[in-house]
C-alpha cells in the first residue's frame, strides 16, 4: 500500500529525515509532496483521495514553516480533497514548544478536508526530546530510539488501520446543556432526526451532577481503579459515563462555546477518562461533536477535542468529525441558513462511518 508523505520544505530539516528515512525503512511504495504547488497538483487531479498520508513537518526556533501553511491553505480551500483518507502527523521540532498544537492545527485542517485520524495520531519530538523521558524507560532505550520506535510504529498503524464496523451503532451524546434554551441541544435534535431508527442513541447530561475533576491520583491509585473499570472520585462519570461509553460505537459531544473553551463538566469527564483508559484504550469508538458559537471560536473548541480525545485518548477522528455553527439569542441557531440540510449532511456522514461499504 503506498503513503505519501506531506513533507513541507523547511531548509535544515536533518533530524526529521534521518526519523522518515527509519520510519520507512523497507517501505518501497513512498510518494513525497514537498511544495504547496505538488500539494495544489495531486489536489487537483483528485490523487489523494482514499489514501494512507503522514504528515511530516520540522518546526525552526520560532515554531512556524511558512511552507506548510501554504499547504494548510491548499487544505481549506478544496474541501473534501482528502476524502476517504486515513493520517497521521509528524512533528520535529527545534525548541519544546508548538510541536503539539501545530500537530492539531493540521489535523483539523486536514480533518475538515476529510481526512480520517488514526487514534494517537501524532508524534512529536521536541528539541530535547525529554516528551519521551516515560517511553525510553518503558522500551528500555534512550530518547532518541523511542522517538525513532513511536515514528515507525505510527507509520505501521496509518497503513494497517480499518475502520470497526457497527451494523447496529450505538451512540453515546454527552452534554451539560439547559434543555430550554440551548442552541447546542437544539441542534443536536436536528441530527438526531436524521437518526433515528438506523442508530441506538442514550443521552446523560452533566448539567445536574457534581462533576468532580480529575485530581491526579499517583499511577498505582489510578490503575488499580482502573481494573474494576473506577475511579477513586466516583460520581456520575463512574456510575453512568463509564459504563455506557464501554457499550457505545461512537461519543457525540455537545460543545456550547462561551469562553473559546470546553464547558467545566465535559472538562472533567475528559480528564477523567484516564483511569478507563488505561484499562482499555478506545482506538475502536469514533468521536463525533457539535459546536455552537455565540460570537467566534468553534475551531479553537474542535481542537481541544482533537487533542484530548484524538491524540491522547485514541477515538477514531472521522473526517468532518465536528458541525460548527454560530448562534446567540436562544432558538437563533435554527433560523441559520439550511440547517436542516447543514444537520442531515451531519447525519448522513456519521451513518456512512459504519457502512462496510467505505473506501477505508
Amino acid at each position: 500500500m503506498e503513503l505519501t508523505v506531506i513533507r513541507p520544505d523547511q531548509g535544515e530539516d536533518r533530524r526529521l529525515g534521518e526519523v522518515l528515512c527509519a520510519a520507512l525503512k523497507e517501505r518501497s511504495e513512498v510518494r513525497v509532496i514537498r511544495t504547496a504547488e505538488e500539494l495544489e497538483t495531486a489536489v487537483r487531479q483528485r490523487s489523494l483521495e482514499g489514501q494512507r498520508i503522514l504528515f511530516a513537518a520540522a518546526l525552526g526556533k520560532s515554531g512556524i514553516n511558512l511552507t506548510l501553511y501554504a499547504m494548510l491553505e491548499v487544505l481549506r480551500l478544496h474541501p473534501d480533497c482528502l476524502k476517504g483518507s486515513a493520517a497521521g502527523i509528524l512533528v520535529d521540532g527545534e525548541g519544546e514548544f508548538y510541536t503539539k498544537s501545530l500537530g492539531r492545527e493540521i489535523a483539523q485542517t486536514a480533518n475538515g478536508a476529510g481526512c480520517w485520524f488514526v487514534g494517537r495520531p501524532l508524534t512529536e519530538g521536541t528539541g530535547s526530546l525529554r516528551n519521551y523521558r516515560v517511553a525510553a524507560s518503558n522500551h528500555g532505550c534512550g530518547l532518541y530510539e523511542a522517538y525513532l520506535w513511536s515514528a515507525r510504529d505510527l507509520v505501521r498503524r496509518i497503513l494497517s488501520f480499518q475502520r470497526p464496523v457497527y451494523r447496529h451503532p450505538k451512540l453515546l451524546c454527552l452534554h451539560s446543556c439547559n434543555p430550554s434554551t440551548s442552541n447546542t441541544l437544539q441542534l443536536w435534535r436536528e441530527v438526531r432526526k436524521n437518526l433515528s431508527g438506523q442508530t441506538e442513541i442514550q443521552e446523560i447530561s452533566l448539567r445536574d451532577g457534581t462533576v468532580t475533576d480529575c485530581a491526579g491520583c499517583s499511577y498505582e491509585m489510578c490503575m488499580y481503579f482502573s481494573r474494576n473499570s473506577s475511579c477513586f472520585y466516583g460520581g456520575p462519570i463512574v456510575e453512568e459515563v463509564y459504563p455506557a461509553l464501554q457499550e457505545c460505537s461512537a461519543l457525540v459531544l455537545l460543545c456550547p462555546n462561551y469562553n473559546d473553551a470546553l464547558g467545566a463538566n465535559l472538562t472533567a469527564f475528559v480528564n477523567r477518562l484516564t483511569a478507563l483508559f488505561r484499562k482499555k484504550p478506545f482506538a475502536d469508538k469514533y468521536l463525533f461533536a457539535l459546536i455552537v458559537s455565540g460570537y467566534s471560536g468553534g475551531d479553537i473548541l474542535a481542537r481541544q477535542l482533537i487533542g484530548g480525545l484524538n491524540m491522547n485518548k485514541s477515538f477514531i477522528l472521522p473526517g468532518n468529525f465536528a458541525l460548527m455553527e454560530t448562534a446567540n439569542e436562544p432558538g437563533s441557531v435554527l433560523k441559520n441558513p439550511d440547517i436542516q440540510q447543514k444537520a442531515g449532511a451531519f447525519a448522513r456522514n456519521m451513518l456512512s462511518c459504519f457502512l462496510e461499504n467505505d473506501i477505508l
